[in-house]
């Protein structure tokens, strides 16, 4: 066994790897658009399979718990199958899930995450939760830290969802939810109100993705290949294993 994986051990399993295992991984991910070329399941799809990686980096030191296949968005809710968790939802799901591991002794979390909609739940999800179970809760987005293959690689001004960083990682994880015979450049509208609201704006704020664009990605998927998301998934774990070693103080040496 070279990651312990909860879904796929037993009870006797997971008793014997707590000798050694200080953290729980738990991907989260959402069920939505990705536009005419990814499944609605990717970033579920792209959770798991980040989490699983970065389990067996990180073995015999962390469990990587089951996946939270749905997340925060009602910006995708008008295009269809879409499902969308309230805030509140996703923080009371992962309060019962750490507070359950919590009880077979694990007191250390990473919410390991793929969709960018869930990102200011998990920011008051680790906040208030670390207090109210006496818990340390840490929060990351799969990929964010690959900067250097991101920033070598990546030339659309606009990317982020279905785009060449996102197809790239699904062709080198999990390439079955890609459909390459319908591969489209994001349709983005030249007008509207989400332009004044992106990120990084000075005032923030909701609007729907149609509103931005009208096949539901952004970026050039077109220019997605296998290699790139090799490089940017595996720059993205050697970060996140560096972090994690130093954040809990963890001797890999002694496992290599």
């Amino acid at each position: 066994m070279d990651c312990y994986h909860l879904t796929k051990m037993t009870w006797q399993e997971v008793e014997e790897s707590l000798k050694t295992v200080k953290f729980a991984i738990i991907p989260i991910g959402a069920h939505e658009q990705h536009g005419p070329h990814m499944a609605e399941s990717c970033d579920a799809v792209l959770a798991e399979k980040m989490a699983e990686k970065l389990g067996q980096k990180m073995f015999p030191h962390a469990w990587v718990a089951p996946t939270i296949n749905m997340g925060v968005s009602p910006h995708h809710l008008n295009f269809p199958g879409t499902i969308s968790l309230q805030p509140n939802t996703l923080i009371a799901i992962l309060r019962d899930i750490i507070s359950s591991l919590s009880h077979h002794g694990i007191k250390n979390f990473l919410l390991l995450n793929s969709h960018g909609g869930n990102q200011t739940t998990l920011n008051v999800a680790s906040m208030t939760l670390t207090k109210e179970l006496n818990v340390d809760i840490y929060y990351a987005k799969t990929t964010a830290s690959a900067k250097e293959t991101i920033g070598n690689f990546i030339t659309s001004p606009l990317f982020g969802h279905s785009c060449e960083r996102e197809v790239s990682e699904a062709l080198y994880l999990a390439p079955e939810i890609v459909r390459l015979d319908q591969l489209e450049k994001g349709d983005i509208q030249e007008t509207g109100r989400w332009k004044q609201l992106r990120p990084g704006k000075a005032i923030q704020g909701f609007y729907f993705y149609e509103e931005m664009t009208k096949n539901g990605c952004i970026g050039d998927a077109t220019k997605a290949s296998w290699e790139l998301g090799r490089q940017i998934v595996e720059e993205a774990l050697e970060n996140l294993s560096k972090e994690l070693n130093s954040i809990l103080n963890l001797n890999m040496d002694v496992y290599i």
